[in-house]
């Protein structure tokens, strides 16, 4: 294959090669890519509320390219801002891409990762409307901000929750942590062998959890088909325990968790025993699985109940009982925010 500098094409190049057959999908988007600046018309309704949020994604830190595929990680950095648009019960409208590249990557490089974008923006209903790019000495950076809109009343913040309300998780937890630990194996196996096969039979499902996680909008669809409202509600991207602990510090509430109810997949399971790992903490800590945490009144117990997306884990309790689990033997573990910290090498332990 060809590859082609990027130096050849510019930088306004690069961003028509980029996005020369972007279709707007969205009523509220009035001028995408091609001006200065994106225009969003949100005056035919009112009653909707812009909701706006960024990531940033850097090599070497969130990402390793040694054994994540460019489509990959484009569709993943999409799929995360669209994930805490869903967070907040909103709905993922619009983003805008910004680009660091450094001189090692090629046109085919950066048209392989957009198309990742593409992909998770087709499959979301979402049109990109801007961005920008500029060269990089530190690899490969990634910023996305997405632009949501949620219904005035209905948008879920987290500090909604009250005491007696019902906990509840969707999916299952620690899959994309399992997936990570085996990729990191497996690269540090093939270390400096120029044949090397890593064997993921077996393996499929934790890693695409690790490498192509999805926002979960079929649990705002259920939530809302079920005529459930909740009170508070987060995506689990740091892990359970960061995320129940955001929960119970911003509601002024404590929880207790029990767990024999954490939702576990059998391949996150086998692997963690592979590993030896203790399997309760990368589900409470391992994060990155983008599934939804979030609260419910107690009236809503038989709703709830009849979810096929998420499931009870727990109660919130008034804030003087502390944020707990209930382990498989009635003993209580107090939570604690293990799980990512972006401004640490280790994990956060405080």
């Amino acid at each position: 294959m060809i590859e082609t500098e990027i130096s050849t094409l510019g930088e306004f190049g690069l961003i028509e090669q980029l996005t020369k057959d972007v279709q707007i999908k969205n009523s509220t988007t009035q001028m995408g890519v091609g001006d200065d600046c994106a225009v969003l018309d949100y005056s035919t309704d009112c009653n909707l509320r812009a909701l706006v949020t960024t990531d940033v994604l850097l090599e070497g830190i969130h990402f390793d390219l040694t054994y994540t595929p460019l489509r990959h990680l484009g569709y993943k950095a999409a799929v995360v801002n669209f994930s805490d648009v869903y967070a907040m019960n909103g709905q993922p409208k619009q983003i805008t891409v910004s680009l660091g590249i450094s001189k090692r990557f090629t046109v085919e490089h950066i048209n392989e990762l957009y198309a990742g974008i593409r992909l998770a923006c087709e499959q979301y209903g979402v049109d990109i409307v801007g961005g920008d790019t500029s060269a990089s000495v530190t690899g490969l950076i990634i910023s996305i901000t997405c632009i949501g809109e949620g219904e005035e009343g209905k948008i879920v913040y987290r500090g909604g929750a009250r005491d007696t309300d019902l906990v509840c998780v969707s999916g299952d937890l620690g899959a994309a942590y399992m997936g990570l630990q085996l990729l990191e194996r497996e690269r540090e196996a093939g270390a400096g062998e120029k044949d090397f096969q890593p064997d993921f039979s077996g393996r499929e499902y934790i890693l695409e959890r690790q490498l192509k996680p999805e926002a979960r909008r079929d649990v705002i669809a259920e939530l809302k088909e079920l005529g459930i409202q909740p009170t508070a509600m987060m995506d689990v991207s740091d892990g359970l325990s960061s995320e129940l602990l955001h929960i119970c510090k911003d509601s002024n509430v404590g929880c207790r968790i029990y767990e024999d109810r954490i939702p576990i997949d059998y391949q996150t399971a086998v692997m963690a025993e592979e590993l030896n790992m203790n399997l309760v903490t990368a589900a409470m800590n391992g994060g990155e699985d983008y599934e939804l945490l979030f609260t419910v009144p107690l009236t809503d117990h038989e709703k709830v109940q009849k979810m096929k997306s998420a499931k009870l884990i727990g109660r919130i309790t008034k804030p003087e009982l502390g944020a707990f689990m209930v382990t498989r033997d009635d003993a209580e573990i107090a939570i604690r925010a293990q799980g990512w910290n972006a401004f640490t090498s280790e994990e956060e332990t405080e």
